[in-house]
């Protein structure tokens, strides 16, 4: 394994419930063992990201009710491909030239798997949301 790969393993957070094992399929494998962690490290990055979001949109977000906002969510991360482009690039780029090689055999698979962890990351930090960036900072 060369620098980058073995770099880019060495920050990536640990998650035990996260398992790999010989009797799941390769994609979850890929996903508990590659994109899990991956989003997990880039947390903070998809929050502000989705942020800036919101903000790009005119903030109307934060004047939905929590089921609209967990809606607004999942309309970001599946219909806008601009906004879903640019979460699978922050994500892919984090990758090893070793997962990228896994990750283009099934990428559409993966991709789904992907946007449903980086969503579920996002609906969870739902309560990071609730005010406009320039009074949260």
């Amino acid at each position: 394994m060369n620098d980058r790969s073995t770099n880019l393993k060495s920050i990536r957070p640990t998650i035990d419930s996260a398992r790999v094992n010989d009797t799941m399929s390769a994609d979850e494998c890929f996903q508990n063992g590659t994109l899990r962690p991956i989003v997990k490290m880039q947390n903070h990055l998809l929050t502000l990201v989705f942020r800036n979001y919101i903000t790009k949109r005119k903030n109307m977000f934060y004047n939905l009710s929590l089921e609209k906002q967990l809606l607004y969510i999942e309309n970001a991360i599946n219909k806008d491909m601009k906004f879903r482009n640019s979460i699978k690039g922050m994500v892919i780029g984090q990758f090893t030239v070793e997962e990228y090689e896994v990750y283009i055999l099934n990428s559409s698979a993966l991709n789904k798997r992907m946007m449903n962890i980086v969503k579920e990351r996002l609906v969870s930090n739902v309560q990071l949301f609730t005010q406009p960036m320039a009074e949260a900072i």
